[in-house]
């Protein structure tokens, strides 16, 4: 099978398409023909070895890639299942999030951790879903507790997870303001934002006030910046953060969660578990993008031939909504 190969950390010119053999599902596991995949933070922080501190934090990092094929994003059919899957069969349109091997024509993924389809989603939107979505479902749902009637503020709202905070904080019944640059303003406010702040025009933390809760993307406020937009006892939701070679954006969310313990207000870092955790979350997304509720917001499509083009074009950071790879 052709898949993008990762020898040795750095740029995307560092993934290499090449041939990779085809794998066989064991007991449990479902082989995937992935139809599309998406770029996420997520994945070229893995091919960069960036920052370096997670190399020390994460067993898939170290002086060499531990993962040889990266992507996380998988939307696809059932190719094969083996011994004991009784969920799918092939044919299956299915997507998932799993830890890596996505930027290949096929991937193994355990039974549990697959989700079908949402039957309203083309290939290419669904692979726009899993990560992003379930990192605005979990900041939301778990995080903030977000409920009906409370003032949600996302900053980062024209990005992959942004757009997905919005659409979310929106259908449980918030209002939700969006921040985000003067170009994505119409975007932002097209997918539910009641209100939008345009950052380079003013600096939200120092006119925002009263918010049940910060779902932070972007990671530019400080902590006791971002305290200010908040009314008493609303939380800090730290999702991300500008990156950097070294530490960033670890030493703004542990820092972050440090400096919590000091407030009055609560401050959460926002965590994913990828594996039947996430495929329960995709499953109650599932109905959201069916409905028409939420629905996923693609800003490029590039062919599986391209696949490092598309890794540059997200990691400058302007990207708005998502960037999707067709994998032939």
């Amino acid at each position: 099978m052709k898949a993008y190969l990762l020898d040795s950390f750095g740029p995307p010119e560092n993934l290499r398409l090449g041939e990779a053999e085809k794998p066989s599902p064991g007991p449990g596991e479902v082989l995937v023909r992935v139809r599309a995949t998406s770029i996420n933070p997520y994945d070229w922080h893995h091919m960069r070895g960036e920052p370096v501190i997670a190399r020390f934090m994460d067993k898939g990092l170290g002086h060499r890639p531990g993962h040889p094929i990266l992507g996380c994003d998988v939307a696809g059919e059932v190719e094969a299942v083996g011994p004991g899957v009784t969920r799918f069969r092939s044919g299956d349109p299915v997507y998932a999030l799993v830890p890596h091997g996505a930027f290949a024509q096929y991937v193994l993924v355990a039974e549990e951790h697959l989700a079908a389809k949402p039957q309203s989603l083309t290939f290419e939107q669904a692979a726009a879903v899993p990560m992003a979505a379930v990192t605005a479902l979990v900041a939301l749902r778990d995080d903030a507790r977000t409920a009906a009637g409370q003032r949600i503020l996302v900053n980062g709202a024209s990005g992959g997870v942004g757009t997905f905070a919005v659409q979310l904080g929106r259908a449980f019944g918030a209002e939700v303001t969006g921040v985000c640059s003067g170009r994505n303003v119409e975007l932002v406010r097209s997918i539910g934002a009641a209100h939008v702040i345009d950052y380079t025009a003013q600096a939200f933390t120092r006119t925002a006030r009263g918010f049940d809760a910060l779902i932070d993307v972007a990671g530019s406020p400080s902590v006791w910046a971002a305290r200010r937009v908040l009314r008493p006892g609303g939380g800090y939701i730290v999702v991300g953060g500008d990156a950097g070679r070294w530490v960033r954006p670890v030493d703004h969310m542990i820092g972050a969660a440090l400096m919590g313990k000091l407030s009055r207000q609560p401050v959460a870092v926002t965590a994913v578990r990828i594996g039947a955790a996430s495929a329960r979350d995709l499953t109650e997304l599932t109905p959201l993008f069916d409905s028409g509720a939420v629905t996923p917001v693609v800003a490029r499509r590039y062919p599986f031939t391209e696949l490092p083009d598309a890794v540059r074009f997200v990691e400058q950071g302007h990207a708005p909504g998502k960037v999707v790879v067709i994998v032939e």
